[in-house]
């Protein structure tokens, strides 16, 4: 978006990017951008904080009045107030078994932690009414399954038509950390992304079985196989590079 602006302000139209990267708004050189400190995907602060987000706007959009340039990035002044951990939560109950154990043992732990995070999930669902689970079409279950499947070694077939299986792979993927970060979050206590973060990576059977999952994958011959796992399994920050 930085180095759209340039484009858009030589047809006459003023610009003002919210840059999360600073370092790359330094080398694109926009007109006007505005650092802000938050995670990736969170431009605007964090999430159910009008008030919050109407300071950032506004922060940006003055850009737009104030003296400067050809290039101006200005540091927005305040932290995300959820990014501190929140002492009050805690994660949904996981016996010391599901965590524990030999790797070869990851799917079928994988598929039960699952089956325990239902009772958490369905009190996200009581309190949101939404979620961001579904992408893959398949019942959380399924799509469990269908995980541990390629972590058994299986290379399943896709279960839906016009998709392949990698790609639904992907989505199953995507499926799982979201039904157990949602489960997570049920309840009164506002857990920060990194508390949530922290838990599913080190703490969580699903976890493990997803950094196995991509080492097991990234020796594959299949080009778009390996190219999918690598970037979308583990988030990038949660990679393990050793």
């Amino acid at each position: 978006m930085s180095a759209l602006g340039h484009y858009l302000e030589e047809e006459g139209i003023a610009t003002v990017a919210i840059a999360l990267i600073r370092a790359q708004a330094e080398n694109t050189k926009p007109p006007r951008a505005l650092w802000v400190p938050f995670e990736l995907g969170r431009p605007l602060g964090p999430p159910n904080d009008a008030a919050f987000q109407r300071r950032v706007l506004l922060a940006a959009l003055n850009m737009l009045v104030g003296d400067g340039g050809p290039v101006r990035i200005i540091d927005f002044p305040e932290d995300d107030p959820r990014s501190q951990p929140d002492p009050a939560w805690q994660p949904p109950f996981m016996p010391g078994a599901l965590v524990d154990g030999a790797v070869a043992s990851l799917a079928s732990r994988l598929e039960a932690e699952i089956l325990l995070f239902h009772g958490a999930h369905q009190r996200w669902m009581a309190q949101y009414e939404r979620s961001t689970v579904g992408l893959s079409g398949l019942a959380i279950v399924e799509a469990a399954r269908y995980v541990a499947d390629w972590l058994r070694g299986k290379a399943p077939a896709s279960p839906r038509d016009g998709f392949s299986p990698p790609l639904i792979l992907r989505f199953a993927v995507d499926d799982l950390k979201a039904y157990c970060l949602e489960a997570a979050g049920a309840g009164t206590a506002k857990p920060s992304s990194r508390q949530l973060g922290d838990w599913l990576w080190n703490e969580t059977a699903t976890g493990a079985a997803l950094y196995a999952l991509r080492d097991l994958l990234l020796t594959q011959e299949d080009d778009r196989l390996r190219l999918i796992v690598a970037n979308f399994i583990v988030p990038a920050a949660r990679a393990r590079t050793g």
